[in-house]
This record gives structure tokens, C-alpha cells and sequence, in this order.
């Protein structure tokens, strides 16, 4: 496929040497770089037609997008805003803007620019599901479903739509709503991955053991990293009380993924459950080394030391967790607790 592509690219070339004024072989070029994702390649076409003719809307669009995926959102707006300059009736300019303020968690001026270009174009799902995402992330779930349902309402197979809107369904508790977006999608997309961990995770929720293994174990044969899967399954097996073979399980993920601290975590966390204190304490360690920033496994190491009786180490702990996150008004109003616990042992001459 991107032999053929880069077929087309060289013959359009050589067509623009003759004709270095033609807009339309720009955009051409552009459309035949992004598909092959080359994307330096896109804006130096872009740049180029834009040197030419400096009020190519398009050409605008497509620099802010490009700079939007290389998460400079300033240059990105700075584009939109010039191609809103030439034409403040184009509904696509005003989404993308939305989308900016959206990655700010801008929520008022994000929200102000989606409803701008529902104005222009009431028919667009995809806005529709922007608005409804912008509300799914201020955990405004009510409002964010309400928004889904009227994508859906425009396009019933919208595979976005179906899958964060059971996702709201699933915040909101609604696991039957869930479950039925989740196998609409899976009946639209079978080699959905991560929509068949979701089947498992709202099935085992519903109490439907055998049902939740069954997605669980379809996730893990189909293509793709099987860390959440695992991760998921072992949650699952938890939850019905197979503890040890959730421990297997949370041992797969941490072998596939180095990097992630997840199944090393959750794995503490059932260990600590059951008073298996220092495999606990060896992970949690295992985790910050991976992840020296987690203020959380800081907190949860604090915890496995307290659970010991050794308070002193628990407030270091703690403290740690403190430093990285001072923000965090329960870590601290454990840590003072812990430590007015200490002193007051300490006075009392209580050994510690």
C-alpha cells in the first residue's frame, strides 16, 4: 500500500515542479503524506501552500491539527485562529478550538466553542461526543450520558459513542446499560480488545462469574498487550475468591510490562488483605523503584510498615508520599494522625 502511495507522491511532485501555483496539488500532497503519517512531510507541504496563499483555510486547519498532535496547543490555536479570521462560519474550526481548550481542562471556554459549532452543524456526532467527554472528565456523568444518547441518536453504530457511554453507565452503576453498549460494540467490532475486558469487568460486577471468565479468556487470545487483561482477570478472581490463581495472574502482567506498577500494586494490596505483610512491603519497594513518583505506593508502603508496628518507618513512608503530593489533604491527614500517634506514645514512654 505505501509503495503505491509513495508512487502517487513522486509523480505529484513532479506534476507541482510544472505547476508551483497549483493549490490543489498542495492539498494533494498533503492528503498522500498524512496517509503514509508522515507528518513533517504534511506541514512542510502545508507551509509551503501557505507561503503561496497565506489564507488557504484549509491548509490553517490542517498546521493547527498537526501542532495539536505534537501537543503544542498554542501554536495549534494561533492556526485555528487565523482560519477563523477568513471563514467564522466553518463549524470544524470552532471543534478543533473546543478540543484545545478541552486538553487545557479549559471547561467553559471548551464547552463555549463545541456548542459554537453545533450552531453551524446540529447534525455532527462526533461534537456530540466531544461535549459528552468534556462532561465524563468533570465527572458530571448525568450530563455527559444525556450527550452520548443524542450522538447515538445521529449515529446508532458510532463505536465511540457506544463505548463511553457504557462507560458512563458503568460510573453511574447502571451495569445492564453497560453491558448492552459494550456488546453492541462487540457485535460491531469482535476483535475488540479492551470492549471485551470491559464485558468482563461489568459482568463480574453483575455477579456472572463464568460469563465475566469467558470475555476474560477471549481477551487474552486476541491480538494486542494482554496487561489490562490480566490485571482484570486477576481483579475478577479476586472478587470470587480464586485468590491464588489471581496471584498467577497479577505475576503475568508484571512479567509482560516492566514499566507499569499496576499488577505489583494490586498484588501487595491482596497480599496485605491476607497479612502477608513483607511480600507486600517487597512490591510495594519493587513498585517506587520503577516508579519513584508514585506518592500513592509511598502511602500504601506507610500503611504495610504501620500494619507491622514499625510507626517510625511508616512515617517516613508517609512523609515521602507527602513530598510528592503535598496537595493531597487525606495523605497528610493520615501522616499527622500517624505522627501525633507516635509522639504521644513517645511522651507517654509507650514503646514504638
Amino acid at each position: 500500500m505505501n509503495k503505491e502511495i509513495e508512487k502517487q507522491i513522486n509523480e505529484l511532485i513532479m506534476v507541482m515542479a510544472k505547476e508551483p501555483k497549483n493549490i490543489d496539488n498542495y492539498h494533494r500532497l498533503a492528503e498522500l503524506y498524512l496517509q503514509i503519517e508522515d507528518y513533517d512531510k504534511v506541514m512542510s507541504v502545508l507551509e509551503s501552500l501557505l507561503a503561496i496563499k497565506p489564507d488557504d483555510v484549509q491548509a490553517l486547519v490542517g498546521m493547527g491539527t498537526m501542532w495539536f498532535y505534537e501537543k503544542d496547543f498554542r501554536k495549534s490555536l494561533s492556526y485555528y485562529n487565523k482560519a477563523l479570521e477568513v471563514n467564522p462560519k466553518n463549524f470544524l474550526i470552532y471543534y478543533n478550538m473546543g478540543n484545545v481548550f478541552a486538553e487545557w481542562k479549559n471547561f467553559p471556554k471548551a464547552l463555549f466553542y463545541y456548542n459554537r459549532a453545533i450552531d453551524l452543524n446540529s447534525t455532527n456526532p462526533e461534537i456530540y461526543n466531544a461535549i459528552a467527554l468534556l462532561y465524563q472528565d468533570n465527572e458530571d456523568y448525568v450530563e455527559s450520558k444525556a450527550y452520548y444518547e443524542k450522538a447515538l441518536s445521529l449515529d446508532p453504530e458510532n463505536i465511540t459513542a457506544l463505548v463511553d457511554m457504557g462507560n458512563v453507565c458503568f460510573k453511574l452503576y447502571d451495569y445492564e446499560t453497560a453491558l448492552e453498549l459494550y456488546k453492541k460494540v462487540f457485535v460491531l467490532n469482535p476483535d475488540n480488545k479492551i470492549v471485551a475486558i470491559c464485558i468482563g469487568n461489568t459482568l463480574t460486577l453483575m455477579k456472572e462469574r463464568e460469563k465475566a471468565y469467558n470475555y476474560f479468556e477471549k481477551a487474552l487470545k486476541m491480538e494486542g498487550d494482554n496487561y489490562k487483561a490480566y490485571i482484570c482477570y486477576a481483579i475478577a478472581l479476586s472478587e470470587f475468591g480464586e485468590y491464588d490463581i489471581a496471584v498467577e495472574m497479577y505475576k503475568k502482567a508484571a512479567n509482560i510490562n516492566s514499566k507499569e506498577i499496576d499488577a505489583q500494586v494490586l498484588l501487595a494490596n491482596l497480599y496485605t488483605n491476607f497479612n502477608h505483610i513483607d511480600l507486600a512491603m517487597d512490591l510495594y519497594r519493587e513498585a517506587i523503584r520503577i516508579k519513584p513518583n508514585s506518592a500513592e505506593t509511598y502511602m500504601l508502603l506507610g500503611n504495610a510498615h504501620y500494619l507491622k508496628g514499625d510507626i517510625e518507618q511508616s512515617i517516613a513512608s508517609y512523609r515521602s508520599s507527602i513530598n510528592i503530593a503535598p496537595e493531597n489533604d487525606e495523605y497528610r491527614l493520615i501522616y499527622n494522625q500517624v505522627l501525633d500517634e507516635y509522639i504521644d506514645k513517645k511522651r507517654s514512654g509507650e514503646p514504638v
